[in-house]
């Protein structure tokens, strides 16, 4: 297939490119900075009609991972990234004759803030979605789907869940460097229990997803690996991969979920006297509650529709990580 990825400098952007180049198909390759990645290149932001409608020109499939995706921030730079973006795309997509998209989500679109206890993919909702990056993809996600029942465009949501592995900057090189600091505290108990997957699985389940694109349209999917762990073991043994001391302090997570409410308060106080909010703060009330609630998910439907299952496990992902941390020591 000729395919346009979006999005292809992040970890499983440049993974999803490089999986689709390696089997023979013909990538092209979307984003602001340099992805590393062995295809046709434009550079250029998803909001930007003629970067898009360069970028599309020509393909049969696309793969979106193009978003804002911190914590922090004006909902205006969500907006236009994740909302305005997508249907940037959309459009191009229409009038290039695309004929498949697989469009990467989060199950954030459709978290309340409670506990996710062997969940499905319910529908996005953006009216309850915690933060303004959730509640941009749940209506980012709405828009996507919507466009499959109006055009000839099939569209699959795929919501993959906490992805992690070697070179992730974002997630395990954050927790790695303030444990190493002693500023990495376990909140609550830290047996909730919730899933994750490793940067392999979740670059299959991306290219499943596109080839089964038509046969699955109109749907959305939450990929795992399906190895609920408490979430005080994860983030102990991505620290300790890291190279960092594992973390021995608890916080109560009634009290974390106070403080994180106090950073959000300031955080918009500061946004509204023109202060840059760009710089994710150490703790938000949205990370409270990822980091206290049980999530994980019942991935029986979602393996048997894409015909997908991980093919690495968390305990050889987590060696995999500790291996490539000794050869990349955090600096």
């Amino acid at each position: 297939m000729r395919v346009l990825v979006t999005g292809a400098s992040g970890l499983l952007g440049g993974g999803v490119a490089r999986a689709l180049v390696a089997r023979g198909d013909d990538v092209t390759v979307l984003q602001r900075r340099p992805s590393g990645v062995n295809a046709r290149e434009v550079r250029g932001d998803i909001t930007d009609p003629d970067a898009v409608a360069t970028a599309v020109r020509g393909c049969d499939a696309v793969v979106h991972l193009a978003a804002k995706v911190n914590v922090t921030g004006a909902w205006a730079d969500y907006e236009r990234t994740n909302l305005h973006g997508t249907d940037v795309l959309l459009r191009a997509c229409r009038e290039a004759g695309v004929a498949r998209m697989v469009f990467v989500s989060s199950p954030s679109v459709a978290h309340t803030g409670t506990s996710l206890v062997g969940a499905g993919a319910g529908p996005a909702d953006p009216e309850h979605a915690r933060g303004h990056y959730a509640r941009s993809k749940a209506m980012a996600e709405q828009r996507a789907l919507a466009a499959d029942r109006r055009s000839e465009l099939a569209v699959v949501a795929i919501r993959p869940h906490l992805v992690w592995g070697p070179g992730d900057t974002q997630l395990v090189e954050r927790i790695g460097r303030r444990a190493r600091s002693g500023r990495l505290p376990i909140l609550g108990s830290g047996a909730p229990l919730v899933d994750t997957i490793y940067i392999d699985n979740a670059v299959d389940a991306m290219v499943t997803a596109l080839d089964r694109c038509e046969q699955v349209r109109g749907q959305a999917f939450v990929v795992t690996n399906g190895e609920p762990r408490p979430i005080g073991e994860i983030i102990s043994a991505w620290a300790t991969a890291t190279g960092a001391p594992a973390p021995s302090r608890h916080v109560p997570a009634a009290l974390a979920r106070l403080a994180g409410s106090g950073v959000d308060a300031v955080t918009a106080v500061r946004q509204r006297l023109g202060h840059d909010v760009s710089t994710d703060p150490p703790l938000t009330r949205f990370l409270a509650e990822q980091l206290s609630t049980a999530h994980w998910f019942d991935q029986r439907h979602t393996r048997e529709a894409l015909g997908w299952a991980p093919r690495i496990g968390l305990d050889e992902g987590v060696e995999r990580l500790r291996a490539w941390f000794r050869d990349h020591p955090l600096d």
